[in-house]
């Protein structure tokens, strides 16, 4: 994202505010989630539902001021996207929800019905940035999770059977697959 700001920044300066608006919102958003689904195992649809609004409507304007900019033809790498970014705003959060709903129709206990309307909200997040972002955010969020899980098995704090909250690490992995290069 860091480097998509960048390059809004210099072609076109009202999506470059509109991204940083919604990584703004993003990173309260984030920390509200964490401490919530730390504390009580819930993702609050009181923040999750507005999020997808938020999100949307600043990364969907970001994406059409992008394209708006490279149809007119202005000069460098934003120029040519066309309305490529609000097609993968819309799709990220469809392919993303879809992903996390199917793995809690297989396995329930497996994952809360929060993890999958957030998992909508951070696809538009991810899918805004393409395609690759989209699948390291969601395998970084396995990764980080498991890799937490084996650490709780490992200090013995946990058991196989231990729930823990995984929208801190859908949150974490989307983050930092936010800071990867475009």
């Amino acid at each position: 994202m860091i480097h998509r700001l960048g390059e809004l920044w210099q072609h076109t300066p009202p999506a470059f505010w509109l991204v940083l608006a919604a990584c703004a919102y993003f990173a309260v958003m984030a920390v509200r989630l964490t401490v919530i689904d730390v504390r009580h195992h819930l993702l609050p649809n009181r923040i999750v539902f507005p999020s997808y609004a938020v999100a949307g409507v600043l990364l969907l304007a970001a994406a059409a001021f992008a394209g708006a900019g490279s149809v007119q033809g202005s000069a460098g790498p934003v120029a040519g996207l066309g309305f490529q970014p609000v097609l993968r705003v819309v799709a990220g959060a469809a392919i993303l929800w879809l992903f996390y709903f199917i793995l809690r129709l297989v396995y329930p206990p497996g994952m809360g019905f929060g993890d999958v309307k957030l998992a909508g909200v951070l696809g538009m997040y991810l899918g805004y940035l393409g395609w690759g972002h989209l699948f390291a955010g969601t395998f970084l969020a396995f990764l980080l999770g498991g890799l937490w899980s084996v650490a709780l098995l490992a200090a013995r704090r946990g058991t196989l059977k231990s729930s823990i909250p995984f929208g801190p690490f859908m949150l974490a992995g989307a983050a930092a697959a936010m800071l990867l290069p475009a």
